[in-house]
C-alpha cells in the first residue's frame, strides 16, 4: 500500500511533467505572435511610431489577465485558471490574424490585450509546479517550468517563416499565418492542462492542509493586504519581481535600435536577442538549484549583482556590434532568471494558502504594470539622452533587487516563525 507522502510525490511529478509540455507548447503560440506583432501594426497603422504598440498592449493584458486568472484560480483551482488563460489567448491570435486581413489597428490592438492571458497563464504555470512540492524543493520544481519556456522562446521565431508562407498560400496577409499558427499552439496547451492535470495540484494542497471546500473569507485585494502586512517579505519579493522585470525589459526593447544605428546587420540583432532569452530560461534550473540550497535570499541578491554587472556592460556599448552589447544582454536574461526565480520561490514559500493564489496573481499584475511602463519610458529617455543612459538608470531597478534580496534575507526568519504550519503546505 502507497503511502500518502509517496502518493503527493508521485502526483507532483506529474504535475510539472504536464506544466513543462504546457509551458513549452504555450511560449510557441505566444512568441511566433510576438515576433511578428509590431510589423503587423506599423503595417496596419502606416505608422513607425504605432509599432510598439501591439506589444505595449500585450504587456498590460498579461496584468490584467494576471488578476483575472488568479481569482478563477483562488475560486476553482489551477487547471480552470491556466486553461481559460490559453483560450483567451487563442481567441486573441485569431482576433489578430483578422485584425491584419481587414486593416483593423483597434482589432490588432484587443488580440494583443488578449494574447496576454497566455503570458499570465504561462506565469502562473511556474507557481503551480510549487504547491505540492516539498519546501526544500520548491525553486528547482519552479525553475524547470520557467526552462521549459526556452522550447518555445526558440522555436517559436523560427516558425514564422513556415507560417507567413501558408498564409500566402492560401491568398491571407503573411503577417497573419503566424498568428494562426500561434493560435493552435495554445489551444493545444490549454488541451494538455485541461486533459493532465488532474488531480488539481491546489485543490490536493487544501485537501492536505484540511481546508478543502472552504471559501477564503474577504476579497481578494483583502487577502493580499493581509498577507503582505503579516508576511513584509512578500512585500520584498514583489519590489524585486517588479524590479527586475522592468530594468530587463527597458534595455531589452530599446538594444536593436541601438545596434542598428551603429550599422548592425538584422542577423547580428536576432543573435543578440537569442543570446538574452538564453540568459533568461536555459539556466533557471541552476538557478533553481542555488535557490534550494543557498536560499532565496542570497539568489535574489545575486541576481540584484548581475544585473548591475549587465547594465554596465550595456552602457559602455558602442552603437552597432560589440562584445559588451552581448555580453551585456546575456547577463541581463541572467540576472532576470536569478532574480525572478527567487523572488518567485519566495512567494510560493511565504504566501498563505487561503491567499496563495491572489498574492501569485496580483505579484505578476505588479511585475508587468511596472515593466510596461519601463518599456514605455525607454523610448523617451533613449530620444532624450541615448541608450547609455537608459542603461545608466535601469541600474537604480537593479539595486533595488539588491536591496530587496538583504530585505527578504532579514525578514525571512520572522515570517518563517510566524506561520510554519502554512510553509508546510
Amino acid at each position: 500500500m502507497t503511502t500518502p507522502g509517496v502518493r503527493q510525490a508521485a502526483l507532483q511529478r506529474r504535475t510539472v511533467a504536464t506544466l513543462v509540455v504546457t509551458q513549452a507548447v504555450g511560449a510557441v503560440g505566444i512568441t511566433i505572435g510576438i515576433a511578428t506583432a509590431s510589423l503587423l501594426a506599423r503595417d496596419i497603422s502606416g505608422s513607425e511610431g504605432q509599432a510598439g504598440l501591439a506589444q505595449t498592449f500585450q504587456v498590460l493584458g498579461a496584468a490584467l489577465a494576471s488578476y483575472v486568472l488568479a481569482r478563477v484560480m483562488a475560486l476553482h483551482g489551477r487547471r480552470p485558471g491556466l486553461t481559460t488563460g490559453y483560450l483567451l489567448g487563442a481567441s486573441g491570435g485569431v482576433r489578430a490574424g483578422v485584425a491584419g486581413s481587414i486593416g483593423s489597428m483597434a482589432l490588432l490592438l484587443l488580440g494583443a490585450v488578449l494574447l496576454g492571458s497566455t503570458t499570465a497563464a504561462n506565469n502562473a504555470a511556474r507557481y503551480a509546479a510549487t504547491d505540492l512540492a516539498e519546501p526544500a524543493q520548491r525553486g528547482r520544481a519552479l525553475a524547470v517550468v520557467v526552462w521549459a519556456t526556452t522550447i518555445g522562446a526558440v522555436a517559436g521565431p523560427n516558425l514564422t517563416g513556415p507560417a507567413a508562407a501558408l498564409a500566402r498560400l492560401l491568398g491571407l496577409p503573411e503577417l497573419t499565418g503566424p498568428f494562426a499558427l500561434g493560435s493552435i499552439g495554445m489551444l493545444l496547451a490549454a488541451a494538455v492542462v485541461s486533459t493532465f492535470l488532474r488531480p488539481d495540484p491546489l485543490l490536493v494542497a487544501r485537501e492536505v492542509a484540511g481546508t478543502a471546500g472552504l471559501v477564503p473569507s474577504g476579497t481578494s485585494w483583502g487577502r493580499v493586504r493581509r498577507s503582505v502586512r503579516e508576511r513584509p517579505v512578500l512585500l520584498a519579493a514583489v519590489v524585486a519581481l517588479a524590479g527586475a522585470h522592468a530594468a530587463m525589459v527597458a534595455v531589452m526593447v530599446m538594444t536593436p535600435l541601438h545596434m542598428e544605428h551603429g550599422g548592425a546587420e538584422l542577423r547580428v540583432i536576432g543573435v543578440v536577442i537569442s543570446v538574452h532569452v538564453l540568459g533568461m530560461f536555459a539556466f533557471a534550473p541552476l538557478v533553481g538549484w542555488l535557490a534550494d540550497t543557498a536560499g532565496r535570499p542570497l539568489t535574489l541578491g545575486a541576481g540584484g549583482g548581475v544585473l548591475v554587472v549587465a547594465l554596465g556592460l550595456s552602457a559602455a556599448a558602442p552603437e552597432g556590434s560589440s562584445w559588451q552589447i552581448f555580453g551585456g544582454l546575456f547577463l541581463l536574461g541572467l540576472g532576470w532568471s536569478f532574480a525572478t526565480v527567487a523572488a518567485s520561490t519566495l512567494i510560493a514559500d511565504h504566501a498563505p494558502l487561503d491567499a496563495r493564489a491572489d498574492v501569485q496573481g496580483s505579484a505578476d499584475l505588479v511585475m508587468n504594470l511596472v515593466a510596461a511602463a519601463g518599456g514605455g519610458l525607454a523610448g523617451v529617455v533613449v530620444a532624450l539622452a541615448g541608450y547609455p543612459a537608459l542603461s545608466l538608470t535601469a541600474v537604480g531597478l537593479a539595486l533595488v533587487v539588491l536591496g530587496a534580496g538583504v530585505a527578504a534575507h532579514r525578514l525571512t526568519p520572522v515570517a518563517a516563525a510566524e506561520a510554519p504550519a502554512d510553509l508546510a503546505q
